[in-house]
């Protein structure tokens, strides 16, 4: 694989790039030095979901489109410079390490501009792709539903054609920012006598809309964030080119969707577990109740080891797999990939947790500055929040079956 080799060590492996990746690399660092947001601009303003994007945010990834650094493997007139597979790597572990993201309304940049630009037809992309990856128009994604969470093909949002018109009817719920986002990337059901999987199709619902009604569902943790929604549709009128791709074409287009979403999802899962273990490893230094060092104890001692095991595990694995892809094979990691990066890292937060006991409850800390390591949370409720990257980009329950099915071959449980 061009741009990564591997040089032998002893009995093990050490991976590294070539003389070009790493060029590209350090002219990475070199732009993010001198360009990122300062932490002042971040605590003043800090983002309140997951669709809104304060003005510092909007300037931000504008300047990482401007100079191409937003979306690197998309060709230069969509913001990229047609960077290849091995430096898109490299540029998702070098955002992995830095404390602001490339763009606050994520669902919209890594899902849905894809997705449109995959399946939409001309006028949607000059209407919505580039619009989007300039952060002047933010998205939320109508996927899950109270009937239909990581079934799919269980939704029940119907959307019936009236003369040059979908009238939308129906509600989805864990809707991330739509109280701030200016469209919904909404699946439908728009032919009930199908097979559920082929009755499925996407619109694009503008937000402000006749009928549309969102509830935030505020977060006992942080009230002010609540990016999580229902979304309640009441005879929504959406014009019939706001439709994407064919009719019925929706089950194909969440696969691509879900797709861009877990492309490179192990690469920021990896460098979290690493600065999280990182800190695991800091507690060390505290001294315990019947004195002495919390680094002193075995069971201290064996769970970083643990840890930190299955964390080399992950990005290996994660190596790998990207291997694989770049070479035009099929990879099965990714589904393990999701599951071990997820629970890994919630177990790293449980872990902290207990060794930390009432400590881990301290809330002296700046909520603007989330996943930032000089203003992390406090542990529990890091462990609080681990329970959604078990369910965010496919739930755990559905990637082990995933992997049961299509990578160890087992049958269906009858």
């Amino acid at each position: 694989m061009a741009g990564l080799g591997a040089r032998l060590y002893g009995l093990g492996v050490k991976l590294e790039y070539d003389a070009a990746t790493e060029a590209f690399r350090e002219e990475l660092r070199s732009w993010l030095r001198e360009n990122l947001p300062s932490a002042e601009e971040v605590r003043r303003s800090p983002s309140l979901s997951s669709a809104h994007i304060p003005d510092w945010a909007r300037a931000w990834q504008r300047r990482l489109f401007e100079a191409g650094w937003l979306v690197p493997g998309w060709p230069p007139e969509l913001g990229g410079r047609s960077a290849t597979p091995v430096q898109q790597l490299v540029y998702f572990e070098e955002f992995a390490r830095i404390p602001v993201m490339r763009s606050y309304n994520i669902q919209g940049l890594t899902i849905i501009a894809p997705s449109i630009q995959d399946f939409g037809n001309e006028p949607q992309k000059a209407r919505y792709v580039l619009p989007t990856l300039r952060a002047d128009i933010t998205w939320c994604l109508g996927m899950s539903e109270p009937g239909a969470g990581s079934d799919l093909a269980a939704l029940s949002t119907r959307a019936d054609r009236v003369d040059d018109h979908f009238v939308v009817n129906g509600q989805k719920v864990w809707t991330s920012g739509a109280a701030h986002a200016d469209y919904c990337f909404c699946f439908v059901r728009t032919e009930p006598d199908v097979p559920k999987h082929r009755g499925i199709s996407v619109l694009v619902i503008d937000m402000k809309s006749p009928g549309v009604r969102v509830r935030p569902l505020p977060e006992l943790t942080n009230p002010e964030h609540a990016d999580f929604n229902e979304v309640f549709f009441d005879g929504v009128r959406v014009p019939l080119e706001n439709l994407v791709g064919e009719r019925g074409q929706g089950w194909s287009i969440s696969s691509g969707s879900l797709a861009h979403e877990r492309g490179m999802l192990w690469t920021s899962q990896a460098a979290r577990i690493e600065r999280k273990l990182e800190e695991l490893v800091a507690l060390g230094d505290r001294e315990t109740p019947g004195g002495g060092r919390l680094r002193d104890d075995p069971r201290f001692r064996d769970r970083v080891a643990a840890l930190y095991v299955d964390g080399q595990a992950l990005k290996f694995m994660g190596y790998r797999g990207f291997g694989k892809v770049a070479r035009g094979q099929a990879s099965p990691e990714h589904s393990v990939l999701k599951l071990l990066g997820s629970e890994v890292e919630q177990q790293l937060c449980l872990a902290a947790t207990e060794f930390l006991g009432a400590g881990a409850l301290d809330v002296s800390y700046d909520p603007g500055l989330f996943d930032v390591a000089e203003g992390a949370p406090p542990w529990a409720l890091q462990y609080l929040r681990s329970f959604s990257n078990t369910i965010a980009g496919g739930t755990s329950e559905i990637q082990r079956n995933i992997i049961a099915q299509r990578v160890l071959g087992l049958p269906r449980h009858r």
